[in-house]
């Protein structure tokens, strides 16, 4: 079954009914970043809800590609990228979900170079699950920015590791 979402575009990380935030900063480059963030196995390692990832569309990375990330409990989210700035910035909406319960759903990644080889990421996570999405803010939103600064630490601990994209982009 695929249930599709709206259509949301980079609006809606400031407009949003739920968002949530993250920063963290590494000791590694914007390039560094994106190596991971562009490697399907990376987000398997720190990105805890993801399985596995698919992508559907060609490299390099535009606007209108396309993967599926595969998630617990049977979630599959079918993303179509919304923003892409190598180095700088990726931004991805979900078109479709395989479940029912997600009207809307984005992430935004800012990677912005600072000095002596180090970045800092800004994460944001923005969702709409619905009539729901009131009730159940007020219950899940203080645990999933926990859960949203847990995962960036821990891509922040992988990206300082010596781990390697099994093939290079």
């Amino acid at each position: 079954m695929t249930v599709p979402c709206t259509k949301v575009g980079v609006e809606f990380f400031d407009t949003a009914p739920t968002i949530h935030r993250a920063r963290v900063e590494v000791d590694v480059t914007p390039e560094r970043v994106f190596e991971l963030l562009l490697d399907a196995d990376a987000w398997v390692k720190w990105a805890l809800p993801i399985n596995r990832v698919d992508w559907t569309s060609g490299f390099p990375l535009e606007v209108g590609s396309t993967r599926d990330v595969h998630m617990w409990a049977g979630l599959v989210g079918h993303e179509e990228f919304i923003a892409y700035e190598h180095g700088s910035r990726m931004a991805f909406r979900f078109n479709a979900a395989s479940k029912k319960g997600v009207e809307a759903f984005a992430e935004n990644y800012d990677v912005t170079e600072l000095s002596g080889g180090r970045s800092s990421i800004d994460w944001t996570m923005a969702m709409d699950t619905g009539s729901s999405s009131k009730i159940m803010a007020r219950m899940t939103d203080p645990l999933m920015g926990l859960g949203l600064k847990f995962m960036l630490n821990r891509f922040a601990k992988l990206l300082e590791s010596d781990y390697a994209p099994a093939q290079a982009r």
